[in-house]
This record gives structure tokens, sequence and C-alpha cells, in this order.
């Protein structure tokens, strides 16, 4: 039985994906929003950004860019999507504040500067900065899907891990 397990897991690889801001990574639960919070967009987590920068979590391809720029879609190798949503509601700032540096069907590597945002305008605005992280095909591609959560540098700390299907 055990040796079934161990070639099972192995066959699943796990995808560890690595946060794209920095600053505190808080359960999906904590988003104020229903959509986001009930998991009702795919599991996942989100970062209370304490800079304006958000970057590629690893190396893939641009598959959305949300007209506004408040949001990005990301594919890994692997065929996990992934959404980047910058802070709730901002999309009724109608992309002021928000600077995209990536198109739908750019290759990016893992560090690269996928949006630059204004948290002080934001701020401001009345917009919870909260920014979600969901995987959005999760039940298509993973069995599992485990968030951690902390202090967290854009780049640096591993926030997500997915054991494929």
């Amino acid at each position: 039985m055990f040796s079934k397990w161990r070639k099972k897991n192995t066959e699943n690889p796990v995808i560890e994906i690595l946060s794209p801001l920095t600053g505190e990574a808080v359960a999906l639960t904590q988003v104020p929003d229903e959509a986001f919070a009930g998991g009702h967009m795919g599991p996942g987590l989100a970062v209370e950004p304490s800079e304006g920068r958000l970057v590629a979590p690893f190396d893939g391809k641009i598959i959305h860019v949300i007209k506004s720029s408040h949001a990005v879609m990301m594919e890994h190798p692997s065929g996990l999507q992934f959404l980047f949503h910058l802070g709730i509601n901002t999309v009724s700032l109608k992309g002021e504040g928000f600077t995209a540096h990536v198109a739908v069907g750019d290759k990016v590597k893992a560090g690269q500067l996928l949006i630059e945002f204004d948290l002080a305008s934001i701020r401001e605005a009345g917009y919870p900065l909260i920014s979600p992280i969901i995987v959005t095909n999760a039940g298509e591609v993973t069995n599992s899907v485990e968030t951690l959560t902390g202090p967290v540098t854009a780049g640096g700390n591993v926030i997500l891990k997915a054991v494929l299907q």
C-alpha cells in the first residue's frame, strides 16, 4: 500500500507559487467580497499589500488583462490559471492609479513587473487594498490547493502549493 501511494505521489507533482506581492498573506475569508471570500471564484488567498507592485510569481503567459488594469490572469506551464486582483471594487477607479506593463499573450519571467498601482490613491478613494490571488481552474487541474499565510515578499515566499491531477 505504501509503495502504491508513493508512486502516485511522484506522478502528481506539487507546484509551488511565490507571492506576487509584498505584504501580509491572509486567508481568502478575510476579503470583504463574498465572491472571493466564499471561494466562488476558486481557491486561493489574499495579500494586504505594502508596496504597489505586482510581479509574476512564475515563468508563464499572460492570458487576460482587465481593461482598467486592476487585475491580470496568468497561466503556469502546468496549466494552472491564476487571477491576481488588486484591491476590492477597484474596477470603479476605471484604471486610475494602475499601470499595466504586460499585454495578453506576453510570456513573462518570474519577478517581472506586471502592474504598478498607487496604494495611497486607492486607499484615499475608499477601496480596500486587500488583493485576492485565485486559482481559477483548480477543479480541472489540481487534486488540492494549500495556502500559506504570514508576511511575504514578492518573489521571495511560497504562498500556495497545488498538487496536480
